[in-house]
């Protein structure tokens, strides 16, 4: 059943006047941060209300304008909308007290210009989650696109410059240059850009040119490269020169999961499995993905700079999604989903920890952190239990991606992928292990005492330690996200 609301325009709203009352109190710290906890706050309760229509299997639809017969303005809600939109609400919450911690601390400049892109970014990602047709997705895509250009070159220096052209460059490149003739095609072909009502039928007629599909579908599947799909990847290592919190924002936030979400609803709802599978379109992505989740994961292991090494976990962890999706099964679709709220909770503190040691200790080398469980054991606590969830251990939730992408993988019987996700979690473990191991088991392991720890502010450490506990319990209680992916399942 589909409801005719505008509900879903709330949130985005929401984040509309926050922005506008964080700018207005560039003189005034304290309200400024104030409005960024008020309107993080209120989007996710106003997200959060749309959860139990789409739990009794309901759908929520509004058109706000129609430009061109079959191109609308048009919003949509159901499960796969709201497991993002729900991500990138609450994770603002967690990022904005510590953006209050990380830039108090660092007496950073420009904040009214830093806190503003960063409400804007989610108001794209709230777009791009509740958007009823590509052209919608498009609009709010480019809005996040242009508003962290300002996150990535916040320093303003040389090295935040450069980061920030390179990003600009792949990600306005792509979207000109193979999202829009992907869409031009789309609509030529299938006389619409509004998605589908259900998953299996996608929007393409039966009659159409297999030809002409596949190059659409390659299009968008590289046109999207905030996904960070190989060989489109670059700019996410590049753009690490931007404070923490911005990493934080890219790589668990709004930025790259705006691209996996993307692809995932294009191949869902545009194309839908049942051509995905007859063309077998899906078991080459799961194929092109699998070589990202490989390779990205072998340059990690030799990346000394814990944000490096970070950031190349991004790119692998990111095309677990997509696999999922690409399996074209219950089982493989809901743990590429379900990765989007896994890995959020999981990647955000993981940056948050990289920021937290930097502002106690300065420190950004893995070689330099022996020994520094000691002196920050909440931090290096909470960054050894997202580890495990990027691992793929039981209890984190990493853990539940892992186990739904394997039994999807033997459902259809396909070996090739069965290796790659096991060879993929050793990898895993080998750039991961070795920073918890050097932390805790390495270096000065006795004597230390209170003094010696040396904590970032308990606005920092507190969101971390919580995000850490929650990767737990979505490990421990995976049946809400779970949930909603089946509410979108024929």
């Amino acid at each position: 059943m589909i409801i005719d609301s505008a509900r879903p325009l709330i949130p985005i709203i929401i984040v509309l006047i926050t922005t506008i009352l964080i700018s207005l109190s560039k003189k005034r710290p304290n309200v400024r941060e104030f409005w960024s906890v008020a309107g993080s706050v209120l989007t996710f309760i106003s997200v959060a209300s749309m959860v139990p229509d789409i739990w009794r299997g309901q759908t929520i639809a509004y058109t706000l304008s129609t430009i061109a017969p079959g191109i609308s303005l048009n919003f949509r809600v159901d499960g796969l909308s709201l497991v993002f939109g729900i991500i990138s609400s609450f994770l603002w919450i967690f990022a904005t007290f510590y953006n209050i911690g990380y830039m108090r601390t660092l007496n950073e400049h420009a904040q009214t210009r830093y806190y503003t892109c960063f409400a804007i970014a989610i108001l794209g990602a709230q777009g791009v989650s509740f958007s009823g047709s590509l052209f919608s997705l498009y609009m709010f895509y480019e809005i996040i696109t242009i508003f962290t250009y300002p996150l990535v070159a916040h320093h303003q220096d040389a090295e935040g410059y450069a980061g920030a052209k390179k990003y600009t460059i792949y990600l306005m490149g792509t979207s000109k240059g193979l999202l829009l003739p992907a869409m031009i095609l789309t609509y030529v072909l299938a006389g619409t850009l509004d998605f589908a009502d259900n998953i299996v039928t996608g929007i393409f007629r039966k009659e159409t040119d297999c030809l002409w599909v596949a190059v659409a579908y390659g299009l968008f599947i590289f046109g999207f490269a905030k996904a960070a799909i190989m060989p489109l990847h670059n700019w996410l290592p590049s753009a690490m020169v931007a404070p923490t919190p911005v990493s934080a924002l890219l790589h668990a936030v709004a930025v790259v999961k705006a691209g996996v979400f993307c692809i995932s609803r294009v191949m869902l709802s545009v194309f839908g499995v049942e051509l995905l599978q007859a063309s077998h379109l899906g078991l080459y992505t799961a194929y092109l993905v699998s070589f990202t989740i490989l390779a990205a994961s072998v340059i990690a292991l030799t990346k000394d700079d814990l944000k490096a090494r970070l950031a190349y976990s991004t790119v692998s962890q990111l095309s677990y999604i997509v696999l999922g999706v690409a399996l074209l099964d219950v089982s493989g679709i809901t743990g590429g989903i379900v990765h989007i709220a896994n890995h959020g909770f999981s990647k955000i503190t993981l940056f948050f920890c990289a920021g937290a040691i930097f502002v106690a200790t300065g420190k950004r080398k893995i070689s330099d952190m022996e020994g520094i469980g000691y002196a920050m054991p909440f931090t290096m606590a909470a960054f050894a239990i997202a580890s495990l969830s990027m691992i793929g251990v039981p209890p984190v939730a990493g853990f539940v991606t892992k186990w739904y992408l394997l039994n999807g993988a033997l459902e259809i019987q396909n070996l090739p992928i069965v290796i790659v996700l096991m060879v993929s979690t050793i990898l895993n473990a080998g750039y991961f292990a070795p920073i918890t191991i050097k932390a805790f088991f390495q270096g000065k392991k006795s004597g230390w005492s209170r003094s010696d720890i040396k904590e970032a502010p308990a606005t920092m450490v507190v969101p971390i330690v919580i995000a850490a506990s929650i990767s737990i319990a979505l490990g421990l209680f995976p049946d809400f996200f779970v949930g909603l992916v089946g509410r979108m399942m024929p």
